[in-house]
């Protein structure tokens, strides 16, 4: 994952994000990355998936 952090709390899921770093431009180059759980992943200690990507555009 990059710049993407989880935290369960009882049955509350908090997602942080820091919105000041970058990754790069997208493989299409018409974003900027933001954060990506880079596909679907498994939520700590939980039986659900999340897949998130956050970007803007260039």
């Amino acid at each position: 994952m990059k710049n993407v952090e989880m935290i369960v709390e009882g049955t509350m899921l908090t997602i942080r994000v820091d919105l000041s770093m970058e990754f790069g431009p997208s493989s299409t180059g018409k974003t900027i990355i933001i954060a990506s759980t880079e596909g679907n992943v498994t939520i700590p200690n939980r039986h659900e998936k999340i897949g998130l990507n956050v970007y803007r555009k260039k």
